[in-house]
């Protein structure tokens, strides 16, 4: 809890110094808040919090996807001051809002307590629906808002009937209690059955899977590029988690239920979000497809889970955050350069001019498609590994669909390096040089989490 102050501290700050210069303290306050979280992360929590370990206990699991949430979020915020050229006059709102988002995840990794998941989930949402629609000039962010709010309010109806009706059955919203009684209990009310099914509901659509997963692309495209590269990073580890927390800690006694439904929404997300992401002509949207099937990927590690798998998940998520942040790297340059144009056809050219930023979209998009000599490769030969002895035919349906996978993400490679030049690109300025240097720190992890993982799951095995 001492670290959500903390970054809480830092996004009042930001918020405040907007008043000064307009806003250009605000992203030098919020990269200072977020390294001393970081640092504080590695220490614990406070022993005075222990008070309220029955809702919130910032455990060994919680460390680890803190730590990587709040590295995430650093690298985004580092790329903020050129992405928001078109909001200069509201840059401490924005980043503000992202370390409030950023604090509702950190709740998820912690909760302890269904009411506990509910706050998260809202402290990590609510601020999104604002920074969607926060380029007010832009008829897109508006629409991306609207439909991103209204639809997380129906979602969240479904959440918040689940945890009533599980209440009505069990008499508690603590997760050990409820896991007592899946557990000891020898026949389940449909009431029960139906409440687990609602929470999954709501929270399936928070990572968007099939099919609840219609309001992503088009939020995706609407927004920002930099808050759409946070959606698809930050708050892509923050559901999972919350997700794997529930059903692994509160409803391990129906595996057989939670774990059918998974099942075919893992298959339908693999092929449709794939095949869908084939018929693409905008990098934008071919990337909110992309992310949809990585929420399909990660569907796998609810099956033949034991104690290794929270660092299968760990590792996943840390590999897929940083090649989605390298593939946004270029996405930002191209959205500013062409006034909002994010066609594929805009990055025709791209590796002459800006030949580091074509390199780690490059690196990053074989990485996403699981080609060796890449973290993404490590991740998914991990995952699917575990899931191979309990469900062969999903992991054959994963297998295929990251095949399919590679002929979106081509399409965006020899757009880059084999296509003539786009016009606005030729008379663009290069790119900021915090651009390039975070770009070459992405390829260089990326390559060598995929040639020398060990030391990355070593230290989540000893950090938990």
């Amino acid at each position: 809890m001492s670290i959500i102050i903390i970054i809480f501290a830092a996004a009042i700050l930001s918020l405040y110094s907007g008043v000064f210069g307009q806003g250009k303290y605000s992203q030098p306050f919020a990269i200072l808040g977020l390294l001393i979280a970081l640092i504080v992360s590695f220490y614990g929590d406070s022993p005075f919090f222990t008070r309220y370990a029955s809702m919130f206990a910032f455990d060994q699991t919680a460390k680890i996807f803190t730590q990587i949430s709040i590295l995430t979020t650093l690298l985004i915020v580092f790329l903020g001051k050129y992405a928001f050229r078109l909001i200069d006059h509201h840059q401490a709102e924005v980043y503000s809002l992202m370390l409030f988002a950023l604090c509702g995840g950190i709740v998820l990794f912690s909760y302890q307590n269904l009411i506990t998941l509910f706050l998260g989930i809202e402290i990590l949402s609510i601020p999104l629906y604002v920074l969607a629609g926060s380029n007010k000039n832009d008829l897109r962010s508006n629409e991306a808002s609207i439909k991103y709010f209204l639809l997380g309010a129906f979602a969240t109806g479904f959440l918040l009937f689940g945890i009533a009706l599980i209440y009505g059955i069990t008499g508690s919203f603590d997760l050990q209690t409820i896991r007592l009684y899946s557990i000891q209990a020898t026949h389940y009310p449909t009431m029960y059955i139906t409440g687990i099914i609602l929470l999954l509901v709501g929270l399936l659509f928070k990572i968007s899977i099939v099919p609840f997963h219609f309001w992503a692309p088009d939020v995706y495209e609407g927004s920002p590029s930099l808050i759409t590269a946070f959606m698809a990073s930050v708050v892509k580890i923050s559901g999972f988690v919350a997700l794997y927390k529930l059903v692994e800690t509160a409803f391990i006694g129906q595996l057989n239920q939670w774990q059918y439904i998974i099942f075919y929404a893992a298959i339908l997300t693999l092929l449709s979000a794939n095949i869908v992401g084939v018929l693409q002509k905008n990098a934008k949207r071919m990337l909110a497809y992309s992310s949809i099937s990585h929420a399909g990927y990660l569907l796998l590690i609810y099956f033949n889970t034991d104690a290794n798998s929270i660092y299968t998940l760990a590792f996943y998520l840390l590999a897929y955050s940083l090649s989605t942040i390298g593939a946004f790297i270029s996405l930002i340059y191209i959205e500013r350069i062409s006034n909002g144009i994010t066609d594929i056809n805009a990055f025709n050219g791209l590796a002459k001019k800006q030949p580091i930023l074509a390199l780690v979209t490059t690196i990053s998009l074989l990485s996403m498609a699981g080609i060796p000599l890449t973290s993404g490769f490590i991740a998914k030969f991990t995952l699917f590994s575990q899931a191979l002895y309990t469900q062969p035919i999903l992991v054959i349906i994963a297998i295929i669909g990251s095949a399919i996978s590679i002929g979106y993400y081509l399409k965006l490679i020899i757009a880059m390096y084999f296509k003539p030049g786009y016009k606005e690109l030729n008379e663009a300025k290069k790119a900021p040089i915090i651009y390039n240097v975070i770009a070459v720190i992405l390829v260089i992890l990326i390559i060598l989490l995929g040639i020398y993982p060990e030391p990355v799951f070593s230290c989540l095995a000893l950090a938990n």
